[in-house]
């Protein structure tokens, strides 16, 4: 029993759950299958009924100290298989430390296509720890923008748990009868603001107390709302919703480490002129689902703030800005202002943990321009040449069709038909959705640039589009077939550049802009839980 006891000790090791998890996946010591269940239970095995018996014997007697040890000795270990030296090297704190919590809960979370998985969990399981798991069931490749999302059916308003967030802490707000909901799904943006701050945080919202004289890089302002001492405001016109009544307000409003303020003044800042609204240490941000519909809001892009403990609706401080760059600057201000330093620890330990088990990966810094015309390759620096070249690759693109084995492994010209379905395999591909639903679809992913997903035309059967997403709008770019030479082409540009099936056209336009205003970076996928 020491020795089961001393080997528990040692699995409480340190490192991610995401570390730890991708061992499981590997299938070492058959430890792979133990997530297949529907209800996923997370608590260590139970003792064999006549070793609980022997324990609830002897446990705390101090007189029978000898006898328990000789005991303990006699008595075999019951789990062999699960209790050796490797497993200290396998099993993570995805278990053994929520085994020590005798609480565990049951929640259900949801994917976009509305499946849904139940597991039973820890009361300290946090929504990292959940994300990770379902990276690990789905096998899913973890870039660090899965997330959990709080979705409020009746109330229509949902946001971003972040990572370090305790999931049952944030169901316990829930009521009983509602339909709330937890997600799981893919957030581009979730820390794109540490990376490119200037763009979420526009220079005619941003009032800084330092001695930079407006002007700051991107460090120095993430830095200014990370720095506890520091002094920056947002501010700038929103609407409001009047408390009790159906009337919008526009009015001029002050961010601040303390709170929310608004002017009864037009754009005055004097603290005689200024109205607290609210503050945060109890209250969360979210945004609107359907403001114009369910609210009355003027514009679709509208935001609250609502207590932890508030229920409904009558609590939300509700708000609506005039465009998206609008409303992100005041919902990640706001996220920064309440969670500050956490943020970033949340953005940079996935980073930390990467350094320390390095993986080869390909980002666009890597990607160098090569000639390997002549008898040696050499690198293009020039950067005309190398747009001349990226051109000329592109139009020879449908020549490597004529390289494509057929079955007998003999080259063949891809039929037509092929050409219409191979893509239909890929994630960035979704079959049959309408302009609005891509649109939606984007926007729940992230508007950061390069966020893309493909479909079908609605307006064209016969056609597809590119639905992209650049300076936090979505464009909509129609690919247009052609035939040539009874062989079928794909193009974005009126012919320019042709490719023989929509997978050529990806992999081309995720290496060069062209007609696009921006890269494509990150697809949108849907995962069926």
């Amino acid at each position: 029993m020491n020795d089961m006891n001393n080997t528990l000790k040692d699995l409480n090791t340190s490192g991610s759950l995401g570390e730890k998890a991708a061992v499981f996946q590997s299938g070492r010591n058959n430890a792979s299958g133990f997530l297949s269940a529907p209800l996923i239970p997370l608590r260590a095995p139970l003792l064999p009924p006549k070793l609980q018996d022997k324990a609830a014997l002897y446990k705390g007697n101090r007189k029978h100290e000898k006898h328990e040890e000789m005991l303990e000795a006699s008595i075999p270990n019951p789990f062999p298989e699960l209790f050796t030296s490797t497993v200290s090297s396998i099993v993570s704190e995805c278990l053994l430390p929520w085994t020590k919590k005798s609480k565990t809960q049951v929640i259900k979370v949801y994917s976009e296509d509305d499946t849904s998985r139940a597991l039973e969990v820890p009361s300290d399981i946090t929504a990292r720890d959940v994300c990770q798991l379902f990276i690990l069931k789905n096998h899913c490749i973890d870039d660090h923008s899965w997330t959990l999302f709080e979705h409020l059916a009746l109330i229509g308003i949902e946001r971003t748990i972040e990572d370090h967030e305790s999931v049952i802490e944030v169901q316990s707000s829930w009521g009983m009868e509602t339909d709330d909901r937890l997600y799981f799904r893919k957030n581009y943006a979730k820390y794109e603001f540490f990376k490119k701050p200037l763009d979420f945080f526009p220079e005619h919202m941003v009032s800084i107390s330092s001695e930079t004289n407006g002007i700051l890089n991107h460090s120095q302002l993430v830095q200014t709302f990370l720095n506890a001492g520091s002094c920056p405001e947002i501010h700038g016109f929103l609407h409001a919703k009047e408390q009790g009544k159906k009337t919008w307000k526009k009015m001029y409003f002050v961010l601040r480490r303390s709170g929310l303020y608004l002017s009864n003044k037009g754009t005055s800042k004097e603290p005689r002129h200024l109205q607290f609204v609210t503050e945060f240490s109890d209250s969360d941000v979210y945004t609107l689902l359907a403001g114009r519909k369910k609210y009355g809001a003027p514009t679709d892009y509208g935001f609250c703030i609502k207590h932890n403990q508030s229920g409904g609706a009558r609590g939300l401080k509700l708000l609506c800005a005039d465009e998206e760059q609008i409303r992100t600057c005041w919902v990640t201000a706001i996220r920064l202002f309440k969670y500050g330093m956490q943020l970033y620890q949340n953005f940079i330990q996935p980073h930390q943990k990467q350094k320390a088990s390095p993986v080869r990966s390909i980002s666009e810094n890597s990607l160098v321009a090569m000639d390997f015309s002549g008898h040696k390759s050499r690198v293009i620096e020039n950067p005309t040449e190398a747009l001349s070249v990226a051109v000329e690759e592109g139009l020879s693109w449908r020549r490597k069709s004529c390289l494509r084995l057929n079955p007998h492994g003999c080259p063949s010209t891809q039929s037509s038909t092929s050409n219409l379905v191979i893509h239909r395999t890929h994630p960035w591909f979704h079959h049959n959705i309408s302009r609005d639903e891509a649109h939606k679809l984007i926007a729940q992913q992230g508007l950061i640039d390069g966020v893309f997903l493909l479909r079908d035309s609605q307006s064209n059967p016969k056609t597809f589009v590119l639905s992209l997403c650049h300076a936090q709008k979505i464009k909509h770019f129609q690919i247009v077939p052609l035939e040539e030479d009874g062989e079928l082409f794909f193009t974005l540009d009126d012919g320019h550049t042709r490719f023989t099936d929509l997978i050529q056209l990806v992999e081309f336009y995720q290496l060069n802009k062209g007609v696009l205003p921006c890269k494509l970076k990150h697809h949108c996928a849907r995962i069926a839980l």
